[in-house]
């Protein structure tokens, strides 16, 4: 299938790796199905690209390779709607905030995370305990623990 982005033109994806979210990114309800685009070969960094709104893309990457221990628990709520079942493979994707005039101040935002039911490519931003996540977790100081070479993809995204 081939979709049509601003960022990176015409390209064609593969119609299995289409991700659906039932109620959207927040503020973006309209957008549904996206695909996971990888940033360049060997970078931790991916793009979260609307399928249907040309101009929408987001910067994610996998928590769990800056931050071991980031194990959010799942409402209830968000577990029908992934239509989570005990053998699905589930995970979660953090959107990345690079800001233009200061690249190297990226943040992550843990409080709010994309599970995605891998199993059935269904996906859902939940919000989560303001007091044990932080909107804006700061990237850089945790760098060091990618392998070498993400480390420096990463460095140099920043």
């Amino acid at each position: 299938m081939e979709i049509e982005t601003t960022r990176f033109g015409k390209i064609e994806i593969d119609e299995k790796k289409i991700i659906f979210f039932p109620s959207g990114i927040l503020g973006f309800p309209e957008a549904k199905r996206y695909v996971l685009i990888p940033h360049k070969e060997g970078s931790p960094f991916f793009w979260l690209q609307a399928i249907d709104v040309p101009e929408l893309a987001f910067v994610v990457v996998d928590p769990k390779l800056f931050f071991p221990d980031y194990h959010p628990k799942l409402p209830l709520e968000a577990k029908k709607e992934l239509h989570l079942h005990e053998d699905d493979e589930l995970c979660f994707l953090t959107i990345v905030t690079i800001p233009k005039e200061n690249p190297e101040e990226m943040t992550v935002n843990l409080l709010g995370p994309i599970a995605v039911n891998v199993s059935r490519k269904l996906a859902k931003q939940v919000v989560l305990d303001s007091r044990r996540y932080p909107l804006r977790e700061p990237l850089r100081p945790h760098l060091h623990k990618l392998g070498q070479g993400e480390r420096a993809e990463a460095e140099d995204k920043a």
